[in-house]
């Protein structure tokens, strides 16, 4: 093999690698995990409040959280795995201090179980993949549901529709054409 021919394989096969380290960076960006990272990933990935509330059953302080009153459109995910969990499109101002959901986007990502914590009967909801504690349902929400789910912003991770597609969740944006065109940034209902 003459150098030309081995310098142009060597530039092919840095190229391939290059490529193939910017895909697999990009695909955990948006893109839900198939597995929970591990308590030292996640310790390392997450901050200590997220840590909290998402991998020791904790809640973030009503009204001083970052998505209580966000009124942007765009999808909810979960901060440990990027499951997509719930829509700006069914989000309501509850009056509670947190951001609160009528149904979730994903049904198949959303887990109950019975809670019994704090001398209460409640029902927690966690994301099924990342095993996240999200938050609690209530039945105490608008119609059509009647339902309330009531989430904590530490465990979510909010993407603007404007950036679904480069987050890799682009199959999400019809529901925002489908809800007359793309909503303005106070259009979600309160």
């Amino acid at each position: 093999m003459s150098m030309r021919n081995r310098f142009f394989l060597a530039l092919a096969l840095v190229a391939v690698a290059l490529f193939i380290i910017s895909a697999s960076s990009q695909s955990t960006k948006g893109v839900k995990m198939s597995t929970k990272p591990s308590d030292a990933e996640l310790k390392q990935k997450l901050t200590p409040l997220q840590y909290e509330v998402t991998q020791k059953d904790g809640t973030e302080p009503a009204f001083h959280n970052e998505y209580w009153d966000n009124h942007k459109p765009g999808i909810y995910v979960d901060v440990v795995s990027g499951e997509p969990l719930f829509s700006s499109l069914d989000k309501f101002d509850s009056g509670t201090g947190w951001p609160s959901f009528t149904k979730p986007l994903e049904a198949a990502n959303v887990v109950t179980h019975e809670d019994h914590s704090h001398f209460m009967r409640r029902t927690e909801v966690r994301s099924k993949t990342g095993d996240s504690h999200l938050g609690h349902l209530f039945e105490d929400g608008p119609r059509p549901t009647g339902l309330r789910y009531c989430m904590n912003s530490a465990s979510l991770r909010f993407i603007p529709v404007a950036k679904l597609a480069e987050e890799g969740y682009g199959q999400y944006l019809s529901l925002f054409a489908h809800a007359g065109g793309l909503p303005s940034e106070r259009s979600t209902h309160r």
